[in-house]
């Protein structure tokens, strides 16, 4: 196996982030152990489609979502045009392989009015390093429609304060440049001097730390804005992509241009923006049946 050389080429050529170089390792780990489990003597360099799709198989079998098996697919057929790159294969036995249809994702926003009742309980009880902590992640979040992973890298040094803007690393390490709300300005200083007093300031020290130190991380940032909208939200998902989600929603609902709501996002093409206007497309239906004199 070459796993050792195809992590260094998704890191160094392909400048994946540590984590989706992980994610793609975990796959073919799975892979793996699917293959000494069923096909003993088989390798990963050598098999054919037929011994993939029985794992596709299991993996269904096994309650898995069609969302995840493509993932796991996808990790393994980048892994076998590595291979074909450096030669040691010659055909990809997944390059005719067709991705299970998925079933089409409705995000719901949260409302403005559910994000203005969160923001006016953090900032009444921004008092100290924790409290203030929580409110400026959540107003990063809605600010500034960042990824979780972007939050959880900010380091103090990305902040400019003389030109009111904040660097962002996104996916690929792409940089990006946000402006930042005179508001946001404001937290962001009244947070730093409860930092001042918990944490000593250093050139790279990350913008939100735990209260033991340490960089805060996925699972930590998801519980809190769960937290927070839980006690507002009856919404089944509360995550910070839906607070992404409400960011480019509400900017596109009150005369946004698509173009600009891509460039914030960071994404790399239109057609990932598109799908923040179905919302307001859903609400203009609405308004122009319930007004148009021939609709019955």
């Amino acid at each position: 196996m070459y796993l050792n050389q195809f992590s260094e080429y998704l890191l160094l050529e392909r400048n994946y982030a540590q984590l989706t170089v992980k994610a793609y390792l975990a796959d073919l780990e799975s892979f793996v152990v699917y293959l000494n489990s069923n096909y003993q003597g088989e390798i990963i360099d050598k098999v054919g489609y037929g011994v993939i799709r029985s794992w596709i198989v299991s993996l269904s079998m096994a309650n898995l979502s069609n969302q995840t098996i493509n993932r796991k697919v996808a990790s393994l057929k980048s892994y076998f045009k590595f291979l074909q790159k450096i030669g040691v294969i010659a055909i990809n036995p997944l390059s005719r392989h067709k991705s299970l249809k998925l079933e089409k994702k409705v995000m719901i926003p949260f409302s403005k009015g559910e994000v203005d009742e969160v923001i006016l309980v953090l900032k009444a009880n921004c008092n100290d390093y924790e409290s203030c902590r929580d409110y400026l992640i959540i107003e990063l979040f809605y600010a500034l429609g960042l990824r979780r992973a972007e939050l959880i890298n900010i380091k103090i040094s990305s902040i400019d304060f003389s030109n009111a803007t904040i660097k962002v690393l996104g996916k690929r390490d792409k940089e990006r440049i946000m402006p930042l709300l005179d508001e946001t300005v404001v937290l962001i200083r009244e947070y730093l001097n409860y930092y001042k007093l918990k944490y000593k300031i250093e050139k790279n020290s990350y913008l939100f730390l735990t209260n033991k130190g340490v960089k805060i991380y996925e699972s930590f940032v998801f519980r809190l804005v769960n937290s927070y909208f839980s006690k507002v939200s009856v919404k089944i998902k509360k995550s910070p992509h839906i607070l992404r989600h409400s960011f480019a929603t509400h900017l596109l609902s009150r005369g946004a241009e698509l173009n600009a709501v891509k460039e914030l996002l960071g994404h790399s093409s239109l057609a990932a923006t598109q799908i923040y206007t179905n919302n307001d497309i859903d609400q203009l239906a609405k308004v122009y049946k319930g007004a148009h004199p021939r609709n019955r």
